[in-house]
């Protein structure tokens, strides 16, 4: 029966294509403006830690003085990561920064790139779940003795060695040598929760190097620096604020223990003179994956707000097809009066003319969906935005048809509870 109503429906189409084609186009709009805000409310607030939110942590330590900003700052200052660091209290801790550096290798057709590096311990690999195609992370002892080590992404290990296993090869890093210890396969984390000053919608970095080598090497942080007093001095001396870091906390216990750690850190900074607000009555705070993407405002209210207008721009274009559907099912009276005449019951005419709006309901959510790909393809070449929200989510594709065959059917209720109460005897006595 439902075979039968579909080829009904697509028939009755055909008949009335500038109206069908109007109603599609309407649905479709509405359906291609609500996706595109949902695309990206939907990349910016999904937690990509999943099962591990609750066990990662950022570190935030109130290290300005009073009469400054008045809430925590997620980076650390160089001397408070260092610091935090050579503690054994967590079981897995790591301070980054994100920085560039020129790559280049001994293929001499491969010309150079500036290319992102990730600065960090050898525990990021572990926490953040990052995969590994050939090796694995630098020796534990390398966080303490810094040596000249990589770890390169898969991107990077097919440009320069053509996929290989790479590991013990060289590459050069502002004409250093590196020798690569291993390879990272594909792995796109957003929102890049691990650094959100550095772009939360950016790609994840290429090339990883030991923190250990900040000392010698003095990489140039790109992302936020931040100060809250004039000072002319070194960045790895000074109160500005740059580095992430993050720990592993598995229980309650360890959360408690850490936390108690990182108060007795500020008492014995305080006795040096440092953390000198006084009105404060903790210095410390730790957030969890989720808490750190809800305090730093991932998802910005004006996206929420725009979600918002989406919809009623959608409901709009849902009373505009009602009109023109009800328009299209009347003129079909007389049909229908001699339908109900020879048998059919309310029911079957009430079930096609639904069928019928939910073919054009899909066909507008497939039309939509093309339309949300094509405007964000055209927002991000116009306007630079990220890629990673030009890329329409996997569950979009699902939710787009489902959204638009639903609206269509309530749009449709009405005008298909109108035809199916026809009256045969009136079209009867006009034939």
């Amino acid at each position: 029966m439902f075979s039968h109503y579909l080829d009904l429906a697509w028939r009755s189409i055909r008949k009335t294509p500038m109206m069908s084609l109007l109603m599609v186009l309407a649905i479709s709009i509405g359906i291609g403006i609500t996706i595109m805000t949902l695309n990206v409310h939907q990349v910016m607030s999904s937690n990509p830690a999943g099962e591990r939110s609750d066990q990662l942590y950022s570190v935030n330590l109130w290290s300005q003085g009073p009469d400054t900003w008045n809430e925590f700052v997620v980076n650390l200052t160089y001397p408070d990561a260092m610091n935090l660091r050579q503690s054994e209290v967590a079981g897995r801790k790591a301070a980054m920064i994100a920085t560039g550096l020129a790559l280049t290798s001994s293929n001499p057709d491969i010309e150079p790139k500036l290319e992102d590096v990730r600065v960090t311990d050898r525990d990021f690999f572990a926490m953040f779940a990052v995969p590994f195609l050939y090796g694995g992370p630098w020796d534990a002892s390398i966080d303490r003795e810094p040596a000249r080590v990589t770890v390169i992404a898969k991107v990077i290990n097919d440009k320069l060695f053509g996929g290989r296993n790479s590991v013990g090869e060289v590459i050069f890093l502002n004409d250093k040598a590196f020798r690569v210890v291993g390879v990272i396969d594909d792995w796109q984390v957003l929102p890049k929760f691990y650094d959100l000053h550095s772009g939360a919608t950016d790609e994840t970095e290429v090339v990883f190097v030991p923190f250990s080598l900040m000392a010698q090497e003095q990489y140039d942080p790109w992302g936020n620096v931040s100060g809250w007093k004039y000072e002319d001095g070194s960045l790895f001396t000074s109160e500005k604020t740059w580095v992430q870091f993050w720990a592993e906390l598995n229980t309650p216990a360890e959360r408690e223990n850490y936390r108690n750690f990182l108060d007795g850190y500020v008492d014995s900074q305080q006795q040096l003179g440092r953390f000198t607000d006084k009105s404060r009555t903790s210095w410390v705070r730790l957030n969890d994956v989720a808490s750190h993407l809800e305090v730093n405002k991932v998802v910005p209210e004006d996206n929420q707000i725009l979600i918002g207008l989406s919809l009623l721009f959608l409901l709009v274009c849902l009373v505009n097809i009602l009109g023109l559907m009800l328009s299209k099912f009347l003129r079909r009276a007389p049909e229908v009066g001699v339908r109900r005449a020879i048998g059919a019951s309310k029911g079957h005419i009430f079930a096609q003319h639904l069928v019928e709006v939910g073919l054009i309901g899909a066909i507008g959510g497939v039309l939509g969906l093309l339309w949300a790909w094509g405007a964000l393809h055209y927002l991000a070449s116009q306007f630079s935005m990220e890629d990673a929200l030009t890329r329409l989510d996997a569950s979009i594709w699902l939710i787009a048809p489902a959204i638009a065959i639903g609206s269509a059917l309530l749009a449709g209720l009405y005008p298909a509870w109108v035809i199916c109460r026809t009256r045969p005897s009136v079209y009867l006595k006009s034939q």
